[in-house]
C-alpha cells in the first residue's frame, strides 16, 4: 500500500512541476512579446504595439490556466488595457499598460521559480 501511496506522490509532483514548468515558458513568451510591445509604443507604433500585447494576452492566458497567481490576473488586465488604448491609437497610454504588465510577470515569473524550488526541495526529502 505504502509503494502505490508513493507512486501516485510522485506522479502527482511529476505533473504539478511540469505545469509549473510550462506556465513559467509562457510568462517568459509573454514578457518578452509585451517589451516588443513597449518598444514600438515609445516608437509610436500603436498598431504594432497591439499585436505584440496580443500575443503576451495570449501566452499570460495560458500560463494563468496552469499556474494560478495574482500577479498574472494583474498583467492580463493590464495587457488587455494596452490592447484598448493601442486600438485606439493611444500609444503612450497603451505602453504603460504593457509596462505594468511586465512587471507582474516578472513577479509572476519570480513565484514560478519559488513554486519549483520547493518541488525539488520536497523531492529531495522523499
Amino acid at each position: 500500500m505504502n509503494k502505490i501511496c508513493a507512486a501516485f506522490l510522485f506522479a502527482a509532483l511529476l505533473i504539478t512541476g511540469f505545469s509549473v514548468y510550462a506556465a513559467e515558458d509562457h510568462i517568459a513568451q509573454a514578457i518578452e512579446h509585451a517589451k516588443e510591445a513597449i518598444a514600438h509604443g515609445e516608437q509610436k507604433h500603436a498598431d504594432v504595439l497591439t499585436e505584440h500585447a496580443q500575443v503576451s494576452l495570449d501566452h499570460a492566458k495560458m500560463a494563468e490556466k496552469m499556474k494560478k497567481d495574482p500577479h498574472l490576473t494583474q498583467a492580463i488586465k493590464s495587457l488587455e488595457e494596452s490592447i484598448k488604448h493601442g486600438k485606439m491609437g493611444h500609444a503612450d497610454v497603451a505602453t504603460e499598460h504593457a509596462k505594468e504588465a511586465t512587471n507582474h510577470l516578472d513577479a509572476a515569473t519570480k513565484h514560478a521559480k519559488e513554486a519549483m524550488e520547493h518541488l525539488k526541495s520536497y523531492q529531495k526529502k522523499h
